[in-house]
């Protein structure tokens, strides 16, 4: 356990080394800030988060592939995930660190965000409860996209193919889900709809918090994340 933290902790602080971490934070922040502006704030109507929330999904599905893209396709690429992987440390823990410090930075992202709270709160009387609910439904979509290019990141050394890989499956699912789905015969419709992130998503955005849309969220998180560990195990006995 010490060493899960000290590889969170490491891998946390290297992305505040490195341009990407802090194009990422402003890019989001930037974003997120003009998403706020024009979708929560709209004279003559109650102010709310609900659409704020219901894009983040678009934004997020860019931003966590480039965050995750180098957790390890770089310890590929320099040759150093095999000491990595012949210290004396569980495969499972160099997992659960790294994934960590994308989660971390995840809620690094947000933070700032929780402004966007007090701003309607002087403006109106927003009811917190779907806010809340918005927040928690962000936090587990970005942990699943940061899940899923963890995998991605674990299956090549280019940075740039495991960004293109993560944010390839992303937009297919999206894709399937908001184009195929609607004409497709009743039990694929349904099948991609459970599927989708972004529609469970929806639900938080409206306040509805949904065990089911919980478990999927953090279900799928750990299968990939086990995956990803067995796929390093892989790369030992080679």
């Amino acid at each position: 356990m010490p060493r899960l933290f000290a590889i969170a902790f490491r891998e946390y602080a290297s992305l505040f080394r490195i341009p990407l971490g802090w194009i990422v934070l402003a890019l989001f922040l930037g974003v997120a800030g003009v998403v706020f502006a024009f979708a929560a704030i709209v004279p003559g109507q109650p102010a709310t988060m609900r659409s704020f929330f219901e894009l983040m999904w678009w934004l997020l599905a860019v931003l966590a592939p480039a965050i995750s893209m180098r957790l390890f396709s770089e310890e590929i690429r320099t040759g150093t995930i095999e000491p990595l992987l012949t210290a004396p440390v569980h495969e499972s823990s160099v997992v659960l660190g790294k994934y960590a410090a994308t989660v971390m930075f995840l809620f690094t992202l947000l933070a700032p965000t929780l402004v966007y709270v007090l701003v309607l709160e002087l403006l109106s009387r927003p009811d917190l409860g779907p806010i809340a609910a918005g927040y928690l439904g962000v936090s587990l979509l970005g942990m699943l996209y940061l899940a899923v290019g963890c995998f991605a990141s674990s299956l090549t050394s280019s940075q740039p193919l495991a960004f293109l890989g993560t944010l390839f499956v992303l937009f297919l699912v999206e894709v399937l889900s908001s184009f195929v789905a609607p004409i497709a015969p009743d039990l694929i419709r349904r099948f991609l709809y459970a599927l989708s992130p972004s529609h469970r998503m929806g639900d938080f955005a409206r306040g509805l918090i949904d065990t089911g849309h919980v478990v999927f969220f953090l279900a799928l998180s750990a299968w990939l994340l086990a995956v990803t560990t067995v796929t390093l195990q892989s790369r030992r006995w080679r």
